[in-house]
């Protein structure tokens, strides 16, 4: 897993990348063979930046086709999201529920879908949470969390304005993938009972 600052990313893009300085922002360009970004238009203290060739974070699958190329792609190609280290600021009540959630720093993750560890718990974490591709719409969260939150205690020290260190909650540290059958009774995902998520780990 690589974590890069968008300032940095923005700077020196990693190989496949190219990056255009446009009026209102920036415009990113990537080679789709080599690697799959996920990652939505969005504002920053440089301007808007846009990824061409992004599937989004949210990706939108409609027959066996589409999911067995999505398939591939996540199996054997470099995955790009952005992800954002955040400050939660609790009200006097002191409740999650209340809590205002401020952006620190943003990131882009990318990590490698054909390293065998990634590559083994993909493949396994689709297995389980997708019964049946061909009958049944299902969504299923990819989560690397735990992934970020182990990277960052080693490698990024934080301080606010007041000098004060914090330790970051991320924000959108996952992504995606929605299937829709055009099967006429889908009773589960009617029921809300077909979403599903997986955590990927890689230590």
């Amino acid at each position: 897993m690589t974590v890069t600052e968008v300032e940095e990313f923005l700077k020196n893009p990693p190989a496949g990348f190219s990056v255009e300085a446009l009026g209102s922002g920036y415009r990113v360009r990537s080679d789709p063979e080599k690697s799959l970004v996920l990652i939505d238009d969005f504002d920053s203290c440089r301007g808007r930046i846009v990824f061409e060739n992004s599937l989004g974070r949210k990706v939108e699958m409609h027959n066996l086709w589409e999911y067995t190329s999505m398939r591939k792609s996540l199996l054997s190609k470099r995955i790009y999201l952005l992800m954002s280290a955040c400050k939660e600021d609790f009200s006097a009540t002191n409740k999650k529920a209340d809590s205002v959630t401020t952006v620190l720093k943003q990131y882009v993750v990318s990590i490698d879908g054909n390293d065998p560890l990634v590559k083994w718990q993909m493949e396994k974490g689709l297995d389980w949470t997708i019964s049946s591709v061909a009958g049944e719409s299902y969504r299923v969260d990819i989560d690397l969390t735990e992934a970020l939150e182990s990277w960052a205690a080693k490698n990024i020290h934080i301080k606010t304005d007041s000098l004060i260190k914090v330790e970051p909650v991320w924000k959108d540290a996952s992504f995606t993938l929605k299937y829709y059958s055009d099967a006429l009774f889908d009773f589960p995902h009617w029921l809300g009972f077909s979403k599903r998520n997986f955590k990927l780990r890689l230590t």
